[in-house]
Formats: C-alpha cells, structure tokens, sequence
C-alpha cells in the first residue's frame, strides 16, 4: 500500500480538492490519500518548489506524491514525473521539483507519455496527475519518454531569501535553510530581528525569526501576525542584518 500525498495551490473552496480526491478514490480505492497542503503559494511554482522540498523528508520513503501548482496548464510546459531516490512526483514540469531534484541523491525525470484522449485543457490534476499516481501506486506501468527540452528553475538558487509562505497565524516561512544561518540577526520589513528558540523566548508582540519544524528560516511575532506587522508577502525579501 502507498501513500499519495496531495501538494496543491487549489485552496479548499470550490471543487477542485474533492475532484482530484475523487479521482483517486475510484482509480486507487486501497490505496492512503493524505493532504500535504492545498494552499501553495498560488500561480507560483518557484516559492512553491522550496516549500515541497522541505515538506518532502517528512513522508514516508516510497511516498508518491501528486503536486500540482501549475498557472501554465493547457501550455505548453510538459507532465512528468520525477523520479528521486524512493520517492516519486508526478506533476507538471515547470520547475516545481527542481529543489527537490537537487537535494536527492539519484533523480530522473522524465515526461509522461501516457495522454488520455478526455483530458481537459484546464484541469490536468484530475484528469492526468491523478491518474498516473493511481497508476503507480497501484503497480501498474506509465509510459514515458526523455525531456525534449530543458526544465525551468536550473538558474534558481539553492536558498531563496524571500517569503515562500504565509500561515493561518502570519508566520512568514522563508526559502533559507536554517541549519546554514548562524545567530545572527536578520532585516526583515525594515526591521532588525533576532533569532529565538521558539515563540516562548520572545515577549508578547515581539517579532523574531526561528528556524521552524520543517528546517526552514521563519519570521514570527508571539502571539501576533508577522505579516501584518512587517508588511510581508509571498516574495519579500529578507537579509542578514
């Protein structure tokens, strides 16, 4: 049994989630369907691409994941499939795996060949993505051919100082590693903020940066928005102070 794990921009209103969720049902029906997240930096698969990165040790090693953040569905960016150490992803090839690829040891990707004559031009998570996870998850073969051309996002750096995402709370995740920043003090909105442990640290409405549960750089204030205190949003810069 294989874990098909959701990565999507979709947002939960409306009925794309349910579509794709039902898709997979009546194609896998044995098979585990989990929500990574449908709220994805939307029409953005560069902030997008260093966020799945990050999410993507976290499930489990033969993990398949099905992400889909695609503003150019209908164009002519190709479907594939990448192939990294255990895990596989299945989306379209716009440079949304193009972080994971880096951090994976073997990786192959490659473009999938499989077309059904009932896609639609605007909806290639239900009726193309879905299905080639179904396919794999349950054990049967998709037919694939090389790249025909190179992929976007070889020219993205490996940290991203900017704002990938924004939470329910105003957390700002950032695309910098945590691990590979010292102590420290960052400038964020204007603002020189320190680095806390955790929340706990910092007095009530104070801003500060972290490094979050996911290894990433994030700007917090305790008990308050960061977002709405620093002006921040998707693509906001932050620097080393």
């Amino acid at each position: 049994m294989a874990m098909i794990a959701l990565f999507t921009d979709f947002g939960w209103q409306g009925p794309y989630v349910g579509q794709l969720k039902a898709r997979l049902a009546t194609l896998a029906p044995e098979e585990v369907t989990i929500d990574l997240m449908h709220d994805a930096p939307a029409f953005d698969p560069k902030a997008s691409a260093y966020l799945l990165a990050a999410l993507l040790p976290f499930l489990p090693p033969d993990a398949i994941v099905c992400a889909v953040v695609d503003p150019g569905v209908g164009g002519p960016r190709p479907p594939v499939i990448a192939w990294l150490d255990d895990r596989i992803l299945i989306g379209p090839g716009n440079g949304l795996f193009e972080i994971a690829q880096r951090g994976a040891t073997r990786a192959e990707v490659r473009q999938i060949a499989d077309i059904p004559e009932t896609l639609s031009a605007s909806f290639h998570g239900r009726d193309l993505f879905a299905p080639v996870a179904a396919a794999l998850a349950t054990g049967k073969k998709v037919k694939t051919t090389p790249l025909a051309t190179a992929l976007p996002g070889a020219d993205w750096p490996d940290m991203l100082a900017e704002v990938i995402y924004i939470d329910g709370y105003g957390n700002a995740i950032t695309g910098l590693d945590g691990g590979c920043l010292d102590d420290a003090a960052l400038l964020v909105g204007g603002r020189r903020l320190r680095r806390a442990r955790a929340f706990c640290d910092c007095l009530p409405g104070e801003p500060f940066w972290y490094v979050n549960s996911i290894g990433l750089v994030e700007i917090a204030v305790n008990r308050g928005s960061a977002a709405a205190l620093l002006d921040l949003d998707i693509g906001s810069q932050v620097a080393r102070a």
